[in-house]
């Protein structure tokens, strides 16, 4: 659960720091809205490609994603 919840934030995290809605996302992404609101309040599951389309419609490189990503795991276990 960890996981899926850090995931959840480093994706809200990049989008607003993109400047997109949700929906502006959803549009750029061709994912829907509603799925991607559940990704990031940490209710949804997201699949690897799913991941792989929100981040390059971010414009974020997938090891830019990941490193993020591990940066805030460590973080979290840092604080555990």
């Amino acid at each position: 659960m960890i996981l899926r919840q850090a995931t959840a934030l480093v994706l809200r995290d990049f989008r607003l720091e993109a400047g997109l809605s949700q929906e502006q996302l959803a549009r750029q992404s061709g994912i829907d809205r509603t799925y991607i609101s559940g990704v990031e309040r940490g209710v949804r599951n997201i699949t690897l490609d799913s991941l792989e389309t929100i981040v390059l419609a971010l414009g974020v490189s997938q090891s830019e994603f990941v490193e993020t990503l591990h940066n805030h795991l460590k973080m979290v276990k840092a604080v555990d």
